[in-house]
C-alpha cells in the first residue's frame, strides 16, 4: 500500500453503544474518540440510539440546541428525528442520538427494499433484529441528510458502522450515497459467539461448520445476513485481532481488508496523589462490603481478585474462573485470604437491604456464611453463577481462605452497595482473571494492566495473542493460559496455579508486577494504534474517489442557493481549498470546524465578508466562500477589519 495517508474532512461513527454502556465496543469507541477529535475536531460526529431516559444521559450526553442550527429545520422537513449535542467523555466529540422508532410501521417497505438492494434476508429476524437494524437505516439516513446540506464535491467523508447492529447504514450508503466512504468493523462474529456459547469446539472444527447451516440451527440467520452483507459491500471491512479474522474468512468467504486492534485512553486513568486516594479509597470500599457480606473482619494483607465483563458463563471464563477458585481453595498452604469478586451484570433487583444495613452496623460475633449477592436477583435458583458456586461447595466460611462475591449489576456509581464507577473500584484490586473461551479482543484485561493491576488471559483472546507476540518479559504482570477446545481441565489447574504463583510473590515482586502492568498498558494507547484506522480512511477514501464520476456535479440543496443566479460573480472558484489567497486559507478550516455554527464572532465575521450573499446561503460558510469572486477575496486581503477579526 502507498505511504500516503488520507484523512478525512468528515467522519461519522456509528454503533448501538454510542453513549449507551452495554459492552466493550463503548470502551473501543469512548476512550478512541480524543484521538479523533484531535485529528479532526469537530468534523467527527459520533452516532447512537436515542433509547434512554433523559436522567441517564445526562451523566453520558449533553445536548446543546445550538449546534447545526440551520439543519436541524431540514431535518424536521425530511421527518427525521435526533438529539444533537456531546457526548461527555474525553474529547467532548460531537454525538447524535437517533429516534429510530419512527420506522417501525415503515419496516416492511424498508426491508424489501433492502432485499431488492444486497439481498439482506429480514423474513427470520426478531425483535432483537429489528430495533438495530432500523436504528442502522435512521442513522444513514441522518448522515446522508448532513450530506446534503454541507457537503461539496471535493469533501473527503467516511461513515464508519460497528457490529451487524448497524449493518443496514453500510448497505443503505453504499447504494445511495457513493461519495461517502464505508466502515464496516466486526468486534464478534455473530456464529462464532453462537458456536462457543453452545459448547461447540469452534477453533479446531471451524472448516466443518456450514456457516448457512448453523445460521438456522441457532435462529440467527437475519443477524448473519446482515453481517456478512455488511462485510461484503463495505468499502473497508475490518476486524479487531487475527482469531476473529479466522472466523471472518470461514463464515464470509472474506477476510478482514485490515486488522484494527483496540487500544486504550489513559486519561481514564488518574496519575500521582489521586491515583493513590482513589486506590485507598477502592480498598477500603472493598473491605467494608466484604465485612458486610460475610461478618468477618478483613486482614490487611488480603488479596482482592475480580472477573468482570458480559454475562456469558462460558464464552468468559466465568465457569474457569469459579472452578479455579475452589482448586485454590484445597491448598492447605495458603497464607493470605483471597477474595475474589465477579462484577457481571445480571436481571437484578436492587441492593440486597440486609448488606446495607451491616454495611452500617457489622456484628463480628455472629459470622454470615453462603452469603454470595450483594444484590437481589430475579430467578436466582436458575443463574448459572450462583449455580456453578453452590455445586463447588464454595461456602465462604469464617476461616475459609478463598471466599466468592457476585455482584450482579452495573457498576456505574449509583448501585446502592458500592456506589463507585467500574474504574473506581477496579483500581482498588490486586489481580484480575479473564480465562475466556471467546474472546475477539478482551478489554477487561487491557483495563487492568493501564490501572496498574496485573492480569490472566488466554491465548484466544485477541488482546492475549496479541501481548504474547509482542513481549517476552512479564515479569508477573500478564499470565496466559494456553486454551484450546478440549483442556478444560487442564485450564482450570493452570489458572489456579497462575492465582497462587501471584499470592506467593513478595511486596517488592508485586510492586514491580504492577510497574510491569502500567508499562506494557502504555505501549497499547490509542495513539500508537490510530495508525490502523488512518489506514482504513486511506483504503476506503481510495476508492471514493474511483467513483467521482458518480458525484462530481454534487450541489448543496437548491434551497440555500435560491436567487443566487440573479448576481453571477465574475470568476467563480470551483474548488476552495485550491484557490483560496494563502493569507486567508485559514476561512476554509474554520467553515469546515462546526464551532462557528455557535461561536457568535466567527458568524459576525462571515456576515462581514458580504453580507446578502452571507443569508443567500443560508448563513452556510462553505457555500459563502465556493461563491466569492477572486476579486472579493483580494480586496478582504486589504481590509483591515476584516483581517483583525480572521
Amino acid at each position: 500500500m502507498s505511504d500516503v495517508k488520507l484523512l478525512p474532512d468528515y467522519l461519522f461513527e456509528v454503533s448501538w453503544e454510542v453513549c449507551n454502556k452495554v459492552g466493550g465496543i463503548y470502551t473501543v469507541i469512548s476512550t478512541k474518540a480524543k484521538s479523533i477529535a484531535d485529528l479532526l475536531n469537530d468534523r467527527y460526529i459520533l452516532i447512537g440510539p436515542d433509547v434512554w431516559k433523559e436522567s441517564y444521559l445526562q451523566q453520558e450526553f449533553i445536548e446543546d440546541k445550538f449546534l447545526f442550527t440551520s439543519w436541524r429545520r431540514q431535518l424536521e422537513n425530511e421527518g427525521l428525528k435526533c438529539k444533537i449535542g456531546r457526548w461527555n467523555i474525553a474529547g467532548s466529540p460531537v454525538a447524535i442520538l437517533v429516534d429510530f422508532t419512527v420506522y417501525f410501521s415503515q419496516k416492511d417497505k424498508i426491508f424489501f427494499e433492502f432485499w431488492e438492494s444486497h439481498r439482506l434476508d429480514s423474513l427470520n429476524g426478531q425483535w432483537d433484529y429489528i430495533e438495530p437494524a432500523l436504528f442502522g437505516y435512521a442513522s444513514a439516513r441522518i448522515i446522508q441528510s448532513f450530506y446534503d446540506f454541507f457537503i461539496t464535491a471535493q469533501d473527503k467523508v467516511i461513515a464508519q458502522f460497528h457490529e451487524w447492529m448497524t449493518g443496514t447504514g453500510t448497505l443503505y450508503l453504499n447504494k445511495h450515497v457513493p461519495q461517502i466512504g464505508t466502515i464496516f468493523t466486526t468486534h464478534a462474529t455473530v456464529l462464532g459467539r453462537s458456536i462457543a456459547g453452545n459448547k461447540l469446539p469452534l477453533y479446531s472444527n471451524i472448516s466443518n461448520y456450514n456457516a448457512d447451516e448453523f445460521a438456522h440451527k441457532f435462529n440467527v440467520i437475519s443477524k448473519f445476513s446482515l453481517e456478512k452483507n455488511s462485510a461484503l459491500f463495505a468499502d473497508v471491512f475490518t476486524v479487531v485481532s487475527q482469531i476473529t479474522n479466522v472466523e471472518c474468512e470461514h463464515f464470509f468467504g472474506k477476510k478482514a481488508d485490515i486488522i484494527t486492534p483496540n487500544g486504550f485512553e489513559d486519561t481514564f486513568v488518574p496519575k500521582g496523589e489521586n491515583f493513590v486516594t482513589k486506590q485507598a479509597n477502592a480498598r477500603r470500599k472493598l473491605k467494608i462490603i466484604t465485612e458486610a457480606m460475610t461478618n468477618v473482619p478483613v486482614d490487611d494483607n488480603a488479596v482482592f481478585i475480580a472477573n468482570s465483563g458480559r454475562y456469558e458463563f462460558n464464552n468468559k471464563g466465568i465457569d474457569v474462573f469459579i472452578d479455579a477458585l475452589n482448586e485454590l481453595a484445597k491448598d492447605t498452604s495458603l497464607e493470605k485470604t483471597v477474595y475474589a469478586y465477579i462484577l457481571v451484570p445480571a436481571n437484578h433487583a436492587g441492593p440486597r437491604p440486609d448488606v446495607i444495613e451491616n454495611i452500617h452496623n457489622c456484628d463480628f460475633k455472629q459470622p454470615i456464611e453462603g452469603n454470595y449477592l450483594t444484590h437481589r436477583l430475579h430467578e436466582e435458583e436458575y443463574d448459572p453463577i450462583l449455580q456453578r458456586i453452590k455445586e463447588k461447595g464454595i461456602l465462604n466460611k469464617a476461616n475459609d481462605k478463598v471466599k466468592l462475591f457476585f455482584v450482579p449489576c452495573y457498576l456505574n456509581g449509583a448501585d446502592g452497595i458500592f456506589n463507585l464507577p467500574y474504574y473506581d473500584l477496579l483500581i482498588g484490586f490486586d489481580l484480575t482473571v479473564f480465562p475466556s473461551y471467546y474472546e475477539p479482543w478482551g478489554y477487561t484485561p487491557l483495563e487492568s494492566l493501564a490501572f496498574n493491576i496485573p492480569t490472566i488471559t488466554t491465548n484466544l483472546s485477541g488482546f492475549g495473542l496479541w501481548v504474547q507476540s509482542h513481549f517476552t518479559d512479564f515479569n508477573h504482570s500478564v499470565y496466559i493460559i494456553e486454551r484450546t477446545d478440549n483442556n478444560y481441565e487442564q485450564t482450570v489447574q493452570q489458572c489456579s496455579a497462575f492465582i497462587k504463583e501471584y499470592l506467593s510473590l513478595t511486596d517488592d515482586e508485586r510492586l514491580l508486577a504492577r510497574q510491569k502492568s502500567y508499562d506494557i498498558s502504555q505501549k497499547i494507547l490509542w495513539t500508537n494504534f490510530i495508525q490502523y484506522y488512518i489506514q482504513a480512511y486511506t483504503i476506503a477514501l481510495t476508492k471514493v474517489k474511483s467513483r467521482f464520476d458518480q458525484y462530481k456535479d454534487k450541489k448543496l440543496p437548491h434551497t440555500l442557493l435560491a436567487d443566487s443566479t440573479k448576481n453571477k460573480p465574475t470568476w467563480k472558484k470551483v474548488l476552495v481549498k485550491t484557490y483560496l489567497p494563502d493569507a486567508l486559507v485559514g476561512l476554509r478550516e474554520i467553515s469546515q470546524n462546526l464551532w462557528w455554527s455557535w461561536n457568535f464572532e466567527a458568524q459576525e465575521m462571515f456576515e462581514s465578508i458580504d453580507p446578502f450573499l452571507w443569508k443567500q446561503s443560508g448563513k452556510n460558510p462553505i457555500v459563502l466562500l465556493e461563491s466569492l469572486s477572486l476579486e472579493q477575496y483580494k480586496q478582504l486581503c486589504c481590509n483591515n477589519e476584516f483581517m483583525s477579526r480572521y
